[in-house]
């Protein structure tokens, strides 16, 4: 109510002042000529153009009260018809003048409310990549990010054909662009950007149509960069990987448990049948020294395998191990007949260097020697077909950091970028390999406390290294 009352007076302010300086400006023009309600229109377009009806009623009747005290008229007709003629025009051109108002505020409205829409356009293009094509395939406009995505200047990009910017885009795809939707690219996959010093960034590109009184540009594009799509089916791809290498691992755990079962008796029938045959020979008298030596081999390894055996089927029923003190050097110095054998069938020589001093650790005899002879078997591969093969096994004590025992090799080394992925499950380096060994081995060295890892050998080759804690450590911990 407050603010009605507060404009009508505004208004009525407005109405007095607008007649009062259009009868000053009459008064003035009076030595010129009779104007009567000609400057009395001006007020009345005024106060139409800045107050309501209301004020237009009243400066149109102020004007009439002022016009018939300034003139003489001949008679009540005359002043009546010229009042009434007055008031209809003035009305009349009032409600032009509030119409006129009305359309110039709708039109400064509209005028901001679509500055407001074209920065939100600009906005909103400039934070997307979009290029413009017009109907030959030349580039009309690029965005700022579309610029960048390409990894070029949005003055350069203009002046490119845009099969410059993304090679491959050619007349076929231009085709199925002016057909609108996504543009597919010629090869299975996605669109390729190479920018300078960087990967190719893979794009899928989607096509819009302009109307045709749209004039250069014609043809919408939309850049979609793919890397984050593209590492997330990678990252799902190496999980697929992961999940399928764990179901092999336990499908080989249980193949494992049966093979363990079941090759135990053909085992100890084995070392049965060579004790028989030492003890014929024994018999015969005649000497034999060499075959003798052979089958004492033969069966020890035998009984050490079915040793192994027995030791496998303990840790997958209950997973654990026997431990006892050992001393290192004589660990490594027992497998001396098995390192012989290896390297006589493969053309390697095998060094032995045992340190013996301070060298009692806990430790699964087996298992280590296990560990051991796998990583010697990988050397002597590796130095397959090399001039003067030679794997080397040295063990030395470290005082409190404890034994190390290095198996190196003078082969062709293992790439620093591998060198972490070796010791995964189902990885390996060699054609027809199950890639368990070094998985294997690696879990036995960390059972006993240590850390096995892999670098350059002196040698030329490769170089794996581990270190068994003294018994005493091993204890304490």
């Amino acid at each position: 109510m407050l603010r009605r009352t507060k404009t009508w007076w505004s208004g009525a302010f407005v109405a007095c002042i607008s007649v009062l300086i259009a009868v000053g400006v009459r008064v003035a023009l009076e030595p010129f000529g009779h104007f009567y309600y000609l400057p009395m229109v001006a007020a009345v377009m005024v106060t139409a153009l800045l107050a309501r009806r209301l004020s237009v009623i009243l400066a149109i009747t102020l004007s009439i009260i002022a016009n018939e005290v300034m003139v003489q008229r001949q008679g009540a007709l005359d002043a009546t018809v010229n009042a009434i003629l007055f008031a209809v025009v003035a009305w009349a051109i009032a409600e032009v003048c509030r119409r006129l108002g009305g359309a110039l505020r709708t039109a400064r409205a509209l005028t901001r409310d679509l500055a407001m829409r074209e920065m939100l356009l600009e906005t909103i293009l400039t934070s997307v990549p979009i290029v413009t094509l017009d109907r030959e395939g030349r580039t009309q406009r690029v965005t700022p990010a579309a610029a960048a995505l390409l990894g070029v200047r949005r003055e350069e990009a203009a002046t490119l054909p845009f099969h410059t910017l993304v090679p491959g885009f050619d007349e076929a795809a231009l085709e199925s662009a002016r057909q609108g939707g996504e543009v597919l690219a010629p090869s299975p996959g996605f669109w390729a950007v190479w920018r300078p010093n960087a990967c190719p960034v893979p794009l899928t590109i989607h096509a819009n149509v302009l109307p045709d009184d749209i004039w250069p540009e014609h043809i919408v594009l939309a850049l979609a960069e793919q890397s984050q799509s593209e590492a997330m089916r990678q990252r799902e791809r190496d999980l697929t990987e992961k999940l399928n290498s764990v179901w092999r691992l336990n499908s080989m755990g249980e193949m494992a448990a049966t093979l363990a079962h079941e090759m135990n008796q053909p085992l100890t029938a084995a070392a049965v049948y060579l004790h028989a045959g030492q003890a014929a020979l024994a018999k015969t008298g005649s000497p034999a020294d060499e075959a003798t030596r052979a089958l004492d081999l033969a069966k020890a390894q035998l009984l050490r395998a079915g040793e192994i055996i027995r030791r496998m089927r303990e840790l997958l029923s209950t997973g654990s191990r026997s431990f006892t003190e050992e001393r290192a050097s004589q660990m490594i110095q027992d497998l001396d007949p098995v390192f012989t054998l290896i390297g006589r069938d493969t053309d390697v020589t095998i060094d032995i260097q045992a340190d013996g001093d301070d060298d009692h650790v806990l430790a699964d005899r087996i298992q280590l020697q296990q560990a051991l002879t796998n990583l010697v078997k990988n050397a002597v591969d590796a130095a397959i077909g090399q001039e003067n093969g030679r794997v080397s096994v040295a063990g030395r004590s470290l005082g409190a950091e404890g034994y190390e025992i290095a198996v190196e090799d003078n082969g062709r080394g293992i790439p620093t970028d591998q060198r972490d992925s070796i010791f995964h499950p189902m990885i390996s380096t060699k054609a027809g390999g199950m890639g368990l060994g070094l998985s294997v081995t690696r879990s036995i060295v960390e059972s006993h406390g240590g850390a096995l890892t892999v670098g350059r050998s002196s040698l030329g080759g490769a170089a794996f290294t581990f270190r068994l804690p003294h018994s005493q450590e091993l204890d304490a911990a």
